[in-house]
């Protein structure tokens, strides 16, 4: 939903002002950091929502991005509104009537935890300058404390987006036994290096302000607000994208709002950072934003594929990434990388690219929250069902009360053949699955070894919500997420003609998988022919209105045309089956006219 306020924002809901109902952890030191340094003692802020299981197996530990804190959202009617209310709360996505929600403001922030603006036991001030290096680590081994001292063992999953993202990564590929499932938003393996170059400029705008004292600031008159505004307003950029600032400043482009600045406001996006660059001042401390930058930007889960394979193959949890399509900070290409590392290390994993104008600060705002939101809840309940899956009391009762159905009962003929040509035990990758009907069998069957891939965003959303792992990729560009001989099946369900890369699918579709299964529509079907004779095109795509100018189909083949092209490839086709879709039984005599759909099982 769009806003009319020219000053609306991620950060609108964000403020310097004392959190109602923030805790604090104390941990004496010495706190041993990465670099080697140390800590005197350690102080966490942080806030919990809804109550922990007497099992303790509904903790849920929230991540939160650079400049975020530990009030995620709204404690009550009466409470200010957290960070990601969208998300968190009872009822919506991150359900606090289900789950025990943990938020912790990060080491080297200013809102309560440990960072440079802390005093220093051991001098009785601010650390400033004096505050050690940190990295990404340091930062989740501290929130790791706290969650043990909370008794938890093992949380059922860890949600962050951005900077909370790297750290979401970080504890599944160093503690993997501490998480059941990973929800990695807006993220990547390292930061780019157009985006580590913002984050240098900013970087020296803090530093090069005359008023940064070398970071001796706190008993100055005047700090580094200029320069960190600057940085501030750097940032808002790379959280935005063209279509979004187009979509926000170009009505009124050269109309800029008088506000109390400094900076420049001829222009209407003028206004927008420089009063973003305020208000953010008002908040945030320029040392602790030097030192969660700098840990951010030397993140590193792997500088090539072997490596990012090794890391991501040390994980034991579930995994769900998303992006977004318009994220120019932490592209869609950065999750494919991690994506991949993680299918390579047969890992379970579950991607969408979410279609949205909104650019990074996509994750926080309301326009694509029912398909994030959507996921991360599916993902959370089905993490919960699998946790004791031997307690089927305890599962029908989680059941009941996500109210949702469960897995709907078969709808496709063609599905009970290829059920029929797949061996139990099986590992099997569907592409184009759909909304997961045929994997959602398999699952019940007992299949361990389930993937699907699926282009369409919101049939994604369905596989998720059955529990499946999928990946929302394009068949046409090949298989090259996937190892060679991952799988026992690789099918290709009423999907084939749809392809426009037939022969590289095939070609892929044998390379990962032993056996292929296919299936489509036999142009040489009666019916059809018969709407050839009356000079009609054949309407093969089942969907309803779909006709030749808005059907997804764009091969039409007949059974002897497959045949042929096997032949001519050196496939051998192992099993044949020709159905009459209506009936659903199988077509014994001159089934290339009597049969609507052929299925095949091929192989080299």
């Amino acid at each position: 939903m769009e806003s009319n306020d020219l000053f609306d924002s991620s950060d609108s809901v964000r403020s310097g002002k004392a959190l109602a109902h923030v805790k604090t952890a104390v941990f004496p030191g010495p706190i041993k950091l990465s670099t080697g340094r140390f800590l005197p003692e350690l102080k966490i802020a942080y806030e919990t929502y809804g109550e922990l299981d007497p099992q303790k197996d509904n903790a849920v530990l929230i991540f939160h991005a650079l400049s975020g804190d530990s009030h995620v959202a709204a404690h009550d009617a009466n409470d200010d509104p957290g960070w990601w209310d969208l998300l968190v709360g009872p009822g919506k996505y991150v359900d606090t009537n289900r789950y025990f929600v943990i938020c912790a403001n990060v080491l080297g922030g200013c809102r309560g935890t440990t960072g440079p603006d802390s005093i220093n036991p051991e001098t009785g001030k601010e650390y400033g300058v004096d505050f050690p290096p940190i990295t990404v680590a340091d930062i989740v081994d501290s929130q790791r404390m706290l969650v043990e001292s909370l008794g938890i063992e093992r949380l059922l999953a860890i949600i962050g987006g951005s900077l909370g993202g790297l750290m979401a990564l970080d504890w599944g590929t160093r503690y993997p036994d501490g998480v059941a499932g990973i929800v990695a938003i807006a993220t990547g393996p390292r930061m780019t290096t157009q985006a580590l170059a913002f984050d240098i400029v900013a970087r020296n705008a803090i530093m090069s302000d005359p008023h940064f004292y070398g970071g001796e600031y706190y008993n100055k008159e005047v700090g580094p607000a200029t320069g960190l505004a600057i940085a501030r307003m750097l940032g808002h950029i790379t959280y935005l994208s063209q279509e979004s600032m187009n979509r926000k400043f170009n009505a009124n482009r050269n109309v800029g709002r008088k506000i109390d600045t400094s900076f420049e406001t001829k222009f209407s996006v003028g206004s927008y950072l420089a009063y973003q660059g305020g208000k953010f001042v008002e908040r945030f401390d320029a040392n602790s934003y030097l030192a969660l930058t700098l840990a951010l930007d030397a993140f590193d889960l792997g500088e090539d594929r072997d490596r990012l394979v090794a890391a991501m193959r040390r994980s034991m949890c579930r995994w769900l990434f998303v992006s977004f399509s318009s994220d120019w900070l932490f592209p869609a290409f950065q999750a494919r990388e991690l994506i991949d590392a993680a299918v390579a290390g047969d890992k379970r994993v579950s991607y969408c690219n979410i279609e949205s104008y909104s650019g990074h600060d996509a994750f926080l705002l309301e326009n694509e929250a029912p398909v994030y939101g959507g996921l991360t809840s599916s993902f959370l309940h089905n993490l919960s069902l699998d946790w004791r899956p031997e307690d089927a009391e305890r599962r029908q009762a989680l059941t009941e009360s996500y109210g949702k159905p469960a897995s709907p009962k078969k709808t496709r003929v063609d599905y009970d053949r290829i059920l029929e040509l797949i061996p139990p035990k099986t590992k099997i990758l569907d592409l184009g699955c759909g909304k997961g009907e045929l994997l959602a069998r398999l699952k019940e069957r007992g299949h361990e070894r389930l993937v699907g891939v699926e282009i369409e965003e919101r049939l994604v959303l369905k596989c998720v919500e059955k529990g499946l792992d999928v990946l929302q990729l394009d068949v046409n560009d090949g298989l090259k997420s996937f190892s060679d001989h991952q799988f026992d099946f690789v099918v290709l369900s009423k999907t084939m003609q749809t392809i426009k890369n037939v022969e590289v699918v095939l070609e892929e579709m044998l390379r990962v998988g032993t056996r292929a299964i296919v299936s489509f529509p036999n142009l040489g079907y009666k019916a059809y022919r018969k709407q050839l004779e009356q000079g009609r095109a054949p309407q093969t795509d089942p969907r309803k209105n779909r006709k030749w100018y808005n059907s997804s189909d764009v091969r039409f083949l007949t059974i002897a045309d497959f045949e042929e092209f096997c032949k001519e490839k050196g496939y051998r086709i192992f099993k044949e089956v020709a159905l009459e879709s209506e009936t659903g039984v199988i077509v014994e005599e001159n089934a290339a006219i009597n049969s609507d759909v052929f299925i095949a099982v091929i192989g080299r």
